[in-house]
């Protein structure tokens, strides 16, 4: 019998962000889905207050969550250091955000600046229904709603992204060939985020490109998990119609 074929594996892609000990992640979504409720359950604080009308959060909510590790705690028994320092992650109750944030609407920028500071999202979408709480689009609908966040996002990277391209193209055009790489980072930037309508995250980027794009705090190139606000009979039953 023939030797068998190596099997080939598969490169896995580089991952855009920094790497640390000490990352920031923000909780993004529509008003009243729950993220103060869910910050303040996180953090283990009631630091966030959570009211039942729209932007009840303005100012970010900041608190500091130690992350379990027990490699981490095998290696302080076994070591008995003087001091220990965990990692923790720098949790943030981010303002809500509406349909027309990107131009302005609700808090508009001013929370879209505190998303940049970010290094990860978490973004909550409410599928449950209650007529004590209002919903600001008028109702439930978590695949409109995780639309509206993706797409305002999307045009707040846009409108930074736009801003830088014109110019290093100008200085490209007219011979700056040292730009080379980074033009070419950017023209499949523009590809993905304007032509294809994408999230950066969803782009297959080389180590070169991360690099230029971890200089610029793109709010589509962070990591996202989503979250899912559920009724607590929804989830005792582990069904809902959405």
């Amino acid at each position: 019998m023939p030797p068998k074929k190596k099997e080939v594996e598969e490169e896995k892609p580089v991952l855009l962000g920094r790497m640390g000990t000490n990352l920031k992640c923000g909780i993004v979504g529509l008003p009243n889905v729950g993220k103060s409720t869910f910050f303040n359950v996180l953090t283990k604080t009631q630091i966030a207050a959570a009211e039942n009308f729209p932007f009840c959060t303005i100012d970010p909510n900041e608190s500091r969550v130690p992350v379990p590790d027990a490699r981490f705690d095998f290696l302080v028994d076994f070591h008995k250091p003087a001091s220990k320092v965990p990692a923790f992650l720098n949790v943030t109750d981010i303002a809500g955000l509406v349909k027309g944030a990107s131009e302005g609407q609700g808090l508009g920028n001013a929370f879209l600046s505190h998303i940049k500071a970010c290094d990860a999202l978490l973004h909550l979408c409410r599928t449950f229904e209650d007529k004590e709480i209002t919903h600001i689009e008028g109702e439930v609908d978590p695949v409109r709603d995780l639309d509206i966040i993706n797409e305002e996002l999307r045009l707040k990277d846009v409108e930074s992204f736009t801003k830088y391209f014109e110019d290093l193209e100008k200085r490209y055009t007219r011979g700056e060939k040292k730009l080379k790489l980074e033009y070419d980072t950017f023209c499949k930037v523009k590809k993905t985020l304007i032509e294809e309508e994408k999230h950066i995250r969803f782009g297959t980027w080389s180590g070169n490109d991360i690099e230029f794009l971890n200089k610029h705090l793109f709010i589509t190139a962070k990591p996202m998990i989503y979250l899912v606000n559920l009724s607590e009979k929804d989830y005792i039953r582990k069904k809902n119609k959405w």
